[in-house]
């Protein structure tokens, strides 16, 4: 991955990087929430803070795990807000990152685990030349599916700006897909509708207009990006497109379940 020229600080040099790195990656080894990373290599730094993610990810290729997609978090204005930040942010997804719907998803995985219900897009074609519009977006679509994504962060009580949310792969953990298929001449992500029960309590509602107006407008934020960083998205690729609403913590093992209107229902179950 080739982080984009002049978003970062001259400051932050390449053993800040690898500091950085170590300390998240000794996080997820040893299951202890580390502290935040902002104070070796900035809070707004966006270049260092993908260097680190980027760290991170080529010791997990290099430990045996592949790419199957990216995730992009911070679509909602409210955790924008939050973090004061105006973009969208990128991690990604590797195949041992995914659970089957009837595989339980152990605890010990995770450290400060919380769940998102999103639309997930599983492309049929590169995502590499051209406008990367919201026409050409929506053709490369193969079809869209009901996901659960298990937001996990390694910084002791969710801490974080956007630079240890970044450098942390996005605050990534797990995820879970459905399994109805949908094209998108057969259902419209802007407008649907999601709720989410954590065993029989409804924990979360939204829509598909709460992800950056439209999860496919995040698919095409993310092709152009992904591009820009010299790693764009492919054929084949699944990438979780944002939460349709709030995360809901996760205390203790359970069931969590989402139903998103024409895409059927996800589940998790959690041991």
């Amino acid at each position: 991955m080739n982080t984009p020229r002049g978003t970062g600080l001259p400051s932050t040099t390449e053993s800040d990087i690898v500091a950085a790195a170590a300390r998240l990656a000794a996080a997820q080894h040893t299951r202890t929430p580390c502290a935040p990373v902002r104070d070796v290599i900035g809070a707004d730094d966006v270049a260092a803070a993908y260097a680190v993610q980027e760290r991170l990810i080529a010791a997990r290729l290099a430990a045996g795990a592949t790419v199957v997609g990216r995730k992009i978090g911070l679509t909602s204005p409210a955790v924008q807000q939050q973090l004061g930040v105006d973009r969208p942010d990128f991690g990604v997804l590797l195949d041992d990152m995914r659970y089957d719907q009837d595989t339980p998803v152990p605890l010990s995985r995770l450290l400060q685990p919380k769940v998102e219900a999103e639309i997930a897009f599983v492309l049929g074609w590169d995502l590499c030349d051209g406008p990367l519009d919201d026409a050409q977006v929506r053709g490369a679509v193969e079809y869209a599916v009901a996901a659960l994504e298990i937001v996990d962060s390694r910084i002791t009580g969710w801490d974080i700006t956007f630079a240890d949310t970044v450098a942390d792969n996005g605050s990534s953990g797990l995820f879970v897909l459905g399994t109805e298929r949908r094209r998108l001449d057969e259902f419209e992500p802007v407008t649907a509708r999601m709720r989410m029960w954590l065993d029989d309590e409804i924990v979360s509602t939204g829509t598909g207009a709460a992800c950056l107006g439209d999860p496919l407008h995040a698919l095409a934020w993310l092709a152009r990006t992904a591009r820009d960083f010299g790693q764009p998205l492919r054929a084949g690729q699944i990438v979780l497109s944002g939460a349709l609403g709030p995360m809901a913590p996760l205390p203790a093992a359970g069931t969590v379940r989402a139903e998103i209107t024409g895409l059927g229902s996800v589940t998790a179950t959690f041991t």
